[in-house]
């Protein structure tokens, strides 16, 4: 852990540096540029509104939120879905992107001296400069277009969105190596993130699953559950995040394991890294 500190300290300019290149990179040759990355998460978000709201129609346009039988809230069903997408378009893109994170950057394993975990933390800083700019906009039309009253619970943000970035980077000393080694575990993470999307609740709340304790235990050990809860706590049910302990607790006895995991894998792995790539 000292010595991934250590190699951030001294290569923090670099990262920002990096990451600027890599959404430039990313859009370079489009004529429209860096508009894609909010034309591509608004396509998404409009194709499942309309399934849910116009393709099964019995299942209405609102969405109800209760919790241990207390009535959270009752939200139109394109606001609702809204403040989920913003934090798994930020999700996904740092699983499956960081995970390739090495292998697309292998130039600067093998014929450069330079530190291999800043690579997952400056692919995931470029996600984040996206993530803040969706988030704006998500807000601006909360308060402007949805009559959503700006909060004092609205400054969540600011913890959820911090800790939601750590808490990626981390699983990427994990899986980035991996995916190096293995282009087999690389595509079943990328397999994989659809089903996630489903059994995470993005387009539904987890709330509601008070009467099955099964599930509801299921749902609170989803670590992007509980950040989509989180979102919703800032800047829908007007919540604050220490009224739900146990998922605290829960999260960051996961987190605690994720760091574990993380440093492990990436110590023993990053040295035989030249080698494989």
């Amino acid at each position: 852990m000292f010595q991934i500190a250590k190699e951030h300290r001294h290569f923090g300019k670099q990262i920002l540096l990096l990451a600027k290149n890599e959404l430039i990179k990313t859009y370079k040759g489009a004529v429209i540029g860096p508009f894609w990355a909010v034309i591509k998460p608004a396509f998404t978000l409009f194709v499942y509104w309309f399934a849910f709201t116009c393709g099964i129609k019995n299942l209405g346009d609102g969405v109800s939120v209760t919790m241990s039988g207390i009535q959270i809230g009752n939200f139109d069903r394109f606001t609702f879905m809204l403040v989920g997408f913003i934090p798994w378009f930020f999700i996904t893109d740092s699983i499956t992107l960081g995970a390739k994170s090495i292998r697309l950057n292998r130039q600067f394993v093998t014929k450069v001296s330079f530190p291999v975990s800043t690579i997952m933390t400056y692919t995931a800083v470029a996600r984040l400069y996206i993530h803040l700019f969706l988030s704006a906009l998500m807000y601006v039309y909360l308060v402007f277009i949805s009559g959503i009253s700006p909060s004092v619970y609205n400054v969540q943000f600011f913890f959820y969105c911090p800790l939601m970035f750590l808490f990626f980077v981390v699983l990427t000393w994990s899986t980035a190596p991996m995916s190096a080694f293995s282009r087999d575990f690389e595509n079943m993470i990328v397999s994989i993130m659809s089903g996630i999307f489903w059994l995470s609740g993005v387009i539904y709340s987890s709330y509601n699953f008070d009467d099955n304790r099964v599930l509801k235990w299921l749902m609170m050990l989803n670590p992007i559950n509980f950040f989509a809860n989180g979102y919703r706590n800032a800047f829908l049910y007007h919540r604050w995040f220490f009224e739900y302990p146990l998922e605290i607790i829960v999260f960051f006895i996961e987190f605690a394991v994720i760091i574990a995991l993380g440093i492990f894998n990436y110590n023993r792995l990053r040295k035989t890294l030249p080698d494989v790539l």
